[in-house]
């Protein structure tokens, strides 16, 4: 690295160099290491930092925006206050591999920080077929990476008040998000496809409104009280389980009907040990697969709008909401947080009885099957157990 440095005696600096690492080999290091090796040596050499931070260091190692992403999102998980999530870091890795770095990842940071850059960004995504909310969303991402360059004083070095007209940022109408949903009797007939333990998540999905990373992470151990009871403690990734849910809600307790507990100790088949639903090497269940192969099928044979996994989600709150759950206990339940004054001051979710017997009271909202382990489950159209077997085949 080269620099100008302070002489004593002599009005002008001199312009020296010094040996940051090997290029390859023991000790070299990669780009990032470098960069705070830089630092610490001007911080020794008598030169302000802050000056050579801002004039020397961001002009001659040239920080892109992939690099200055990449320290971001190391801050932004070990900060103390609200760091993000190791759950939630693949999802932003994620946008930044297929939409952000592609147009801007390359370039310099001062440059990404124009107005051009962000505008060209905010088109590409526009253009791709994203949502408004996904648009927003991914700026947002891409802007907390350049708020993120600070010098040596934490200011930042591109202090920017974004302003959305400029950059042609679509607006978020909630009442144009696609939510799809289903009814009872699409419902009814998830809950008979063929494959049991298909057969029992589903059920419990609608039945709990839990997350589908929360079920899938779900351990026999967890289900208290005669089954009538789901401890959420943790969530699936991939092949792994985690403590880390998706807001601090999310550790729960959900109650359930008598009629659920029964099917799930049907179910369980005297299983004491392990996940609810483990694949056969006795990790979580793939949630991709469960969607393609088993929910896309039956709803596009149905005729119906094709949704995710959040579907069962949005039936159980919809059927709390038409049997006039109170709105913490509804709230609790979900995994959501307080709301108001009075959401805090309610103690009805820690009153594990009253919980129950609403659970017991206004059940499921669609017909259960009469078995969980029979092949051909009975009293059920002959045409529904077709699509059924069909959509999971």
């Amino acid at each position: 690295m080269r620099f100008w440095k302070d002489v004593e005696g002599q009005e002008k600096r001199a312009h020296v160099r010094e040996r940051i690492c090997p290029v390859s080999g023991p000790g070299s290091m990669n780009r990032n290491e470098r960069e705070r090796r830089a630092k610490e040596i001007i911080a020794g050499s008598r030169v302000d930092t802050a000056e050579y931070f801002n004039r020397v260091v961001k002009q001659q190692l040239g920080v892109t925006f992939k690099e200055q992403s990449t320290v971001w999102l190391e801050q932004a998980q070990a900060r103390k206050r609200k760091p993000i999530r190791a759950t939630t870091v693949p999802t932003i890795q994620a946008a930044l591999d297929k939409w952000i770095l592609p147009e801007i990842g390359h370039i310099p940071l001062c440059e990404a920080a124009k107005y051009p850059a962000m505008k060209a960004l905010v088109a590409k995504m526009n253009g791709g077929g994203l949502s408004a909310q996904s648009v927003n969303a991914y700026f947002r991402v891409a802007a907390a990476v350049i708020a993120s360059a600070e010098d040596a004083n934490g200011n930042p070095l591109y202090p920017h008040k974004w302003d959305a007209n400029k950059l042609d940022l679509p607006l978020v109408e909630t009442s144009k998000q696609r939510r799809p949903s289903i009814t009872a009797a699409t419902m009814a007939e998830f809950a008979r496809v063929k494959n049991p333990k298909y057969r029992m998540l589903l059920i419990l999905a609608a039945s709990t409104g839990c997350r589908i990373g929360e079920l899938l992470g779900l351990e026999i151990k967890d289900l208290l009280d005669d089954f009538t009871t789901v401890r959420i403690i943790q969530q699936a990734k991939g092949t792994k389980l985690t403590p880390e849910l998706k807001t601090a809600n999310s550790a729960r307790f959900v109650d359930i009907s008598p009629e659920v507990a029964a099917l799930l100790r049907e179910f369980l088949a005297g299983r004491t040990s392990g996940l609810v639903f483990p694949n056969r090497m006795g990790k979580p269940l793939n949630p991709s697969n469960i969607r393609n192969r088993v929910i896309h099928p039956l709803l596009k044979r149905k005729g119906l709008p094709v949704g995710g996994n959040h579907i069962f989600r949005r039936f159980r709150m919809t059927w709390l909401r038409e049997n006039s759950v109170a709105a913490d206990i509804e709230r609790f339940w979900l995994g959501h947080a307080n709301r108001t004054v009075g959401d805090d001051y309610s103690m009805l979710k820690k009153n594990v009885k009253f919980r129950k017997q609403i659970a017991d009271r206004i059940g499921v909202g669609f017909e259960l099957p009469d078995s969980i382990l029979a092949s051909v489950v009975p009293n059920v159209p002959k045409t529904a157990v077709e699509d059924a077997e069909q959509a999971v085949a």
